[in-house]
């Protein structure tokens, strides 16, 4: 064979495999799971997973970081407009359709586009086969990382995480700067403590409306908050919930909700607070420093710093198309 039927072979190859890519669609994902590396440890709190000698490349990852985990794998399926849905293949490649309740849900799916500039938090219905739906939670053209936290009858606590594209103009948002208060449709919510890398750290939120304390907060999957983290860049996913619990006879419903929160890393994070008065969920959104991230200027520490945008909530839009492009501080949707 001469020099030019082998270049021209090649070339014809790269073509094959370009064009295999570029069919691939909307959803990236899923994968084969691999061999089940079923741990005897979890951390159900915070979503993380502890890896024993035998999975060390898991060892210690915050959750939403992968795809595939123990043998459990988080599998996007093809839906009409305005839907979204999904399955989770347990170790024997069957999809799961036995759930534990964890937190008043079987199922919590979170979705932030990958510049922290939107979030969703939406509960879907399954389907005796194993498939989830629910209305489209993604609200504006982007890369969206969907979480799946979930505990598998039998199993492990997981967060699973895999990205989704919108397709349309994307406006890329800064992450706005840290502050220590947020308001969102009349009511104030601020933040106290200090976020402290590789160790737990007390924050307190207390929420107000129109300069008074609200003191007859509303349960909301079992807690009167409930608060979410991610990390700038790779979107790892720290699930918490406040100390107490309503009705412990010891817990109050308001103003102040105390979480106890571990950030695995120093660096920037968007922290996603739901509180439920007057029968309406609401999201107030801040930017958290933990310690001096790599590369960060005279001046960066963990002291309280969080920012004052906000999101209030309503039910997911089952809209055919994406709506407007998510923006921080813009009303958003997603809580049922």
């Amino acid at each position: 064979m001469n020099t030019a039927t082998k270049l021209s072979g090649f070339a014809l190859g790269l073509a094959a495999v370009f064009g295999a890519a570029y069919g691939v669609g909307q959803v990236v994902g899923p994968v084969t799971p691999a061999a089940d590396t079923r741990h005897d440890a979890d951390d159900p709190a915070h979503g993380t997973t502890h890896a024993d000698a035998g999975d060390a490349p898991a060892a210690h990852l915050p959750g939403g970081l992968l795809v595939s985990d123990r043998g459990y794998t988080l599998a996007p399926l093809a839906a009409p407009a305005g839907e979204f849905a999904f399955r989770v293949t347990g170790p024997d490649g069957r999809p799961v359709t036995r759930y534990e309740v964890a937190h008043d849900k079987r199922m919590h799916l979170i979705v932030a586009r990958r510049d922290l500039s939107g979030f969703r938090h939406v509960h879907p219905e399954a389907g005796p086969d194993g498939t989830w739906r629910v209305a489209s939670p993604l609200a504006g053209p982007g890369v969206w990382r969907a979480f799946a936290d979930f505990t598998p009858a039998g199993g492990p606590a997981l967060t699973l995480g895999v990205d989704v594209t919108v397709p349309g103009a994307l406006v890329a948002r800064p992450l706005p700067p840290p502050a220590t208060a947020a308001t969102v449709d009349g009511y104030t919510v601020t933040l106290a403590g200090t976020a402290q890398p590789g160790r737990a750290s007390r924050l307190t939120l207390t929420v107000s409306r129109d300069g008074t304390p609200v003191t007859d907060l509303q349960p909301y999957l079992g807690a009167y908050g409930h608060l979410v983290a991610l990390r700038q860049g790779d979107l790892a996913y720290l699930h918490v919930h406040p100390e107490g619990a309503p009705g412990d006879g010891a817990t109050p419903a308001g103003p102040a909700v105390t979480f106890s929160a571990e950030f695995p890393s120093a660096g920037t994070y968007r922290l996603y607070l739901d509180f439920r008065h007057g029968d309406t969920v609401r999201t107030a959104e801040f930017t958290v420093v933990a310690g001096t991230p790599a590369g960060a200027g005279p001046g960066a520490s963990g002291a309280p710093t969080t920012t004052g945008t906000t999101t209030t909530t309503g039910t997911p839009a089952a809209t055919s198309t994406p709506t407007a492009d998510a923006d921080h501080g813009a009303p958003g949707h997603g809580h049922d």
